[in-house]
């Protein structure tokens, strides 16, 4: 078990790294100017050759790429992570500040997704080709068909037009006012969480449909254990292995739907920051929140193989 831990903990760290230089050179090669993002197309015009170069000198960003990379490294290491062009916070405190509110998104629709999906799952697996499980697998294709960030618009503007309300828009914390928090991160939350349910009710179905048929299950029937008991004891469990790993790489892809999904609410997590800093064209800010974003996923991905890995012997001698 701890040679599966240690290759899995070596195989994060090389694929972070390799994930920060592909970061670093698709920034540096994308098109424009942070001159202009900064200072505007007429301003831009007005500055001289001395001026511009000035500027990019003090943005770090006239340096040869190699040593614009380890000032990255460095800033990391710091804890900095640089500073955004056009806010006098550092990356680092944009991230306390609005990383928690993302994170409870992404559990939040995590949680909701396993109460929705699971007994989803159960229905279609244990009566397969009835209305039930019709439905059901109608339900999850149209999820999974329907972008995120429409479904949220129209939630809101539900919400506007028949009840009068809309949710706060202000970052509020957990701690300091649990109400007010749970009402800005609902709607992201159901909006994402609805989209996972379809994944983890087709995956689930499709899972329990091959356990129930396995000789362990037909022996414990044939022991006269009742039909609830053989699913919630013997099939359930070996079925739900998958559905965990799905669970972490959608937990994963979460960050990245938060985007448009938090640009639907106007919730102050970081997926909203994420979409003012590409159109700001704020390249420090895209580029750190980019790599926390990867290095995220990475670290989901190596915490689920381990629990994989601790819930099926099999797969750590692998």
């Amino acid at each position: 078990m701890y040679s599966y831990i240690t290759r899995r903990l070596a195989y994060g760290v090389l694929t972070v790294f390799g994930v920060s230089v592909v970061i670093f050179v698709v920034m540096r090669v994308l098109p424009g100017d942070p001159l202009v993002a900064l200072f505007g197309p007429e301003g831009y015009t007005k500055l001289s050759a001395v001026e511009r170069a000035s500027y990019m000198a003090q943005l770090g960003l006239s340096d040869p790429l190699i040593v614009q990379y380890m000032h990255w490294m460095r800033d990391i290491a710091s804890g900095s992570f640089g500073h955004s062009f056009f806010r006098s916070e550092s990356v680092a405190e944009m991230l306390l500040r609005r990383g928690p509110l993302t994170a409870e998104i992404a559990l939040l629709s995590v949680v909701l997704s396993w109460i929705v999906g699971i007994p989803v799952a159960i229905v279609s697996a244990l009566r397969p080709n009835s209305w039930g499980d019709n439905i059901a697998r109608f339900v999850s294709i149209l999820f999974l068909a329907v972008p995120g960030f429409w479904v949220g618009m129209l939630i809101i503007l539900a919400m506007l037009f028949w009840f009068g309300y809309r949710p706060p828009l202000t970052n509020v914390s957990l701690l300091d006012n649990p109400w007010e928090n749970l009402q800005v991160v609902i709607g992201p939350a159901f909006v994402l969480g609805m989209g996972q349910a379809a994944y983890i009710a087709r995956m689930a179905r499709s899972a329990l449909l091959e356990v129930i048929r396995e000789d362990y299950v037909r022996t414990a029937r044939a022991k006269g254990l009742s039909g609830r008991l053989v699913v919630a004891v013997h099939a359930l469990p070996n079925a739900l292995l998958p559905v965990i790993t799905l669970s972490g790489i959608l937990l994963g892809f979460v960050l990245a739907g938060s985007i448009p999904v938090e640009r639907a609410f106007a919730t102050p997590g970081l997926g909203f920051a994420m979409y003012s800093a590409v159109s700001e064209r704020d390249v420090f800010v895209m580029q750190n929140l980019v790599f926390v974003y990867a290095v995220v996923f990475v670290m989901i991905n190596i915490v689920i193989d381990l629990a994989i890995a601790w819930l099926d012997p099999r797969i750590r001698y692998q």
